[in-house]
């Protein structure tokens, strides 16, 4: 089936995290872990069947940085080849029955755009849509944009996306303990851009733990008229001194994503500290809580680069300073009103 129509009717199940289960394989500080696709795609392969064997029916490809700012064309379009290839090969072997779905992985480029830095949006568009076109010429299903804490670099990854594919298109920000993005967009802002925008589910993944993001979960839940993604990590990291490790271990992590299941959220998986374990816990804790499809909202908004303005709530005055000066059309237009 189609993942746009599955997600309108069944809940779906995401994977967990990848660089927690290849740091424990032998992933080195500094190594980019893109290219275990072609160095190590046996452990690649048995961490993406670990993940549908648990229910997963989406994985992300092992591409999370796999963008041209990192590799050369020829390195990366390997990369996301064997990337792809690999959760391919792990779908084929899982023994799990139900639906599966490999969605390549974009996460951020790692540069801030303009104001903020000094990355132009054009290039931004131009960076993730090559490895767009790379995941459609080896067969992904959908594109999954996450982890971005930007709402214009998110606007180039699914401009990048729409351009260049008729797949699928998830998105997914992470949001701060303040419950905006770190550039200060607010998850109703969010939810108008990229409605807007027309991908087909939206939400938050990385950051914090399920609980602490149920207040973004409420928000976007009150707003969204698109089916809603929560991938929250295994908690907050700490350190014993010899190990890193989170604080929310899998039953009460699936417990509170059930409890937002209840409310509304669709599609569900894990981030940074999750496991199978915790994806295997998740879809036992919600396999009986009712699937419903997300209610069309009846809300006109204006979205800004961080704020959100619903028209009709209260009257607004929306202007510009106009400066005429040197253009003689105009200013003529203006003069005979």
């Amino acid at each position: 089936m189609n993942i746009r129509d599955l997600i309108k009717t069944s809940r779906i199940y995401l994977d967990g995290g990848m660089g927690t289960l290849l740091q424990s394989r032998g992933l080195a500080p500094g190594e980019l872990p893109e290219r275990w696709n072609m160095e190590h795609p046996e452990e690649i392969v048995r961490i993406h069947k670990m993940y549908f064997d648990a229910g997963s029916n989406v994985v992300n490809s092992n591409t999370f940085g796999a963008n041209s700012l990192k590799f050369d064309d020829d390195e990366l379009e390997k990369i996301i080849k064997s990337a792809l290839e690999n959760a391919r090969q792990a779908a084929e072997k899982s023994e799990n029955k139900g639906e599966k779905y490999v969605a390549l992985d974009i996460g951020p480029t790692g540069r801030l755009l303009k104001p903020y830095g000094d990355f132009d949006f054009e290039e931004a568009v131009a960076v993730f849509a090559k490895t767009v076109r790379f995941g459609v010429k080896y067969g992904a299903d959908l594109i999954f944009i996450e982890t971005m804490n930007d709402s214009y670099e998110t606007k180039a990854a699914v401009l990048a996306a729409k351009e260049n594919s008729d797949l699928p298109i998830f998105a997914s920000n992470a949001y701060g303990e303040d419950g905006k993005l770190m550039t200060g967009a607010s998850p109703d802002a969010m939810v108008a851009m990229l409605e807007g925008l027309g991908v087909d589910a939206l939400g938050v993944n990385c950051s914090l733990g399920p609980k602490q993001l149920e207040g973004v979960i409420d928000e976007i839940l009150k707003y969204s008229s698109t089916p809603v993604i929560l991938k929250p990590n295994a908690g907050l990291p700490a350190s014993d001194g010899e190990r890193t490790y989170y604080d929310v271990d899998a039953e009460s992590f699936a417990e509170c994503v059930a409890a937002m299941a209840k409310k509304g959220v669709g599609i569900i998986g894990g981030c940074c500290g999750t496991t199978p374990e915790y994806i295997k816990k998740t879809v036992e804790a919600t396999k009986d809580v009712e699937f419903v499809p997300m209610p069309k909202k009846n809300f006109t908004v204006v979205s800004s680069y961080t704020h959100a303005v619903r028209i009709g709530e209260k009257p607004i005055l929306i202007g510009e300073r106009i400066n005429p000066t040197g253009k003689k059309r105009f200013k003529a237009a203006l003069m005979e009103n």
